[in-house]
């Protein structure tokens, strides 16, 4: 099973959002937000805005024969 982890760091007056995906690959918003909750939206939002990094979890997880059941 894959995780993604969205999440919000203090910078300057607000917070920098994050998303890093299990390959090691971190990607941190340019700018801050007022509030943890808009931080993480925002990284939701970005999150969303990569279908082809979503999908490629998908065919490395059906390549390893791991579809996340347990």
């Amino acid at each position: 099973m894959s995780t993604i982890t969205l999440s919000a760091t203090p910078k300057g007056n607000g917070y920098q959002a994050t998303v890093s995906f299990p390959n090691g690959v971190a990607m941190s918003s340019a700018e801050t937000y007022p509030t943890i909750a808009e931080a993480l939206t925002a990284a939701a939002l970005k999150m969303l805005d990569m279908p082809d990094r979503l999908e490629a979890l998908d065919r490395t997880e059906e390549a390893s024969g791991d579809h996340g059941r347990r």
